[in-house]
């Protein structure tokens, strides 16, 4: 592997009268005031000892205090942000309660911040809006899946 970073992280889906997505807004003083293009999926760095797979279901669960839904997943593929950092991701279907987040936090000096600070559950047209624009790939990549 290069010495470049990389994340791995879920994408959970649902399907009622239509196709839904949650996605996670990042949080901290940096991310407060930004909305579209700034939303990611629920992912965080694979530590070098770790699979992508390992990564993903570790970061779920710290970052939304959830257990990671089990597989079978469908596979996202990788897609590379403008940081340059690759992001490996895998849609599964579930159902959350954007309400029950229990989010990990981080700290920034003597203060504490969640690591995301809400959730939501959004249709794909939406979710192109809010995801940072190199992860949308990842909704078209679900919806071709699909067949939607």
């Amino acid at each position: 592997m290069s010495g470049l970073m990389r994340s791995a992280g879920l994408l959970p889906y649902r399907i009622n009268e239509h196709l839904e997505v949650l996605i996670a807004h990042p949080g901290g003083p940096y991310f407060a005031r930004r909305d579209d293009g700034w939303w990611s999926l629920v992912k965080g760095i694979v530590e070098p000892s770790e699979s992508d797979r390992v990564a993903a279901i570790r970061e779920f669960t710290e970052e939304t205090g959830w257990e990671a839904p089990p597989q079978p997943w469908v596979d996202l593929g990788e897609t590379t942000l403008k940081s340059r950092k690759v992001v490996r991701a895998w849609a599964v279907e579930a159902d959350f309660d954007p309400a029950a987040l229990v989010p990990g936090t981080f700290k920034m000096g003597s203060r504490e911040f969640p690591e995301i600070d809400r959730v939501a559950w959004v249709d794909p047209d939406l979710g192109r809006i809010k995801l940072n624009p190199a992860q949308a790939v990842f909704i078209d990549r679900l919806s071709l899946h699909l067949g939607l």
